[in-house]
């Protein structure tokens, strides 16, 4: 993969495209070798960069996104010969619309990624809530695919808020949120109380 200027960036795309014409994504069962650094980078808001310029090109962005691949705490770019690293800031992705559905099974919480990936929150996709530093909140955040996580927007959390509910987990009182029959606990119920 070529690592300078603009048409660094269209190198890896042609890789990536070439590689996504022929249909071949099951990128887990990659194992390329490490070929280097980009100067590529997530932002916390979700914006992705290139020798420090934001890519405006949505469906390169999508295109990188299908490749992303998380090893421990670092991330990479993967085909099936290379595999280059990227600095990601808090979240690769971020939830950025809620739909809540009614099934069969209950209520299902669907997010779309800022990728425009769909994913329904349940047993295979869940939500934890970390604390923030130094506000006392928390940060939510959306299993996506293959360790990859989305962070959830603030009004899409203030949406869960609404929407949460207590429940005992391991004999406490906790606040959260069910989708597809699994609860997802937010914080001890008698903290959310102290700021209702």
């Amino acid at each position: 993969m070529a690592k300078e200027g603009q048409s660094g960036l269209d190198s890896i795309a042609g890789v990536l495209t070439g590689v996504a014409a022929e249909g071949l994504t099951p990128i887990d069962g990659w194992n390329p070798p490490f070929c280097g650094d980009l100067d590529m980078r997530i932002a916390a808001d979700g914006t992705w960069s290139y020798l420090k310029t934001p890519i405006g090109r949505p469906a390169l962005v999508k295109l990188f996104a299908s490749v992303l691949k998380r090893e421990g705490d670092k991330y990479f770019l993967v085909t099936p010969v290379e595999k280059c690293g990227i600095q990601v800031e808090d979240a690769p992705f971020l939830a950025v619309e809620l739909n809540i559905e009614q099934s069969t099974a209950g209520r299902v919480l669907r997010f779309r990624t800022n990728v425009d990936d769909w994913v329904s929150c349940g047993p295979q996709h869940a939500l934890r809530f970390e604390p923030e530093r130094g506000t006392g909140g928390l940060k939510p955040y959306l299993h996506v695919r293959r360790d990859l996580w989305a962070k959830v927007t603030r009004a899409l959390f203030f949406d869960l808020v609404a929407i949460g509910e207590e429940r005992e987990v391991e004999g406490s009182a906790m606040f959260g949120v069910m989708s597809m029959g699994a609860f997802f606990p937010m914080a001890p119920a008698e903290q959310v109380r102290e700021f209702a």
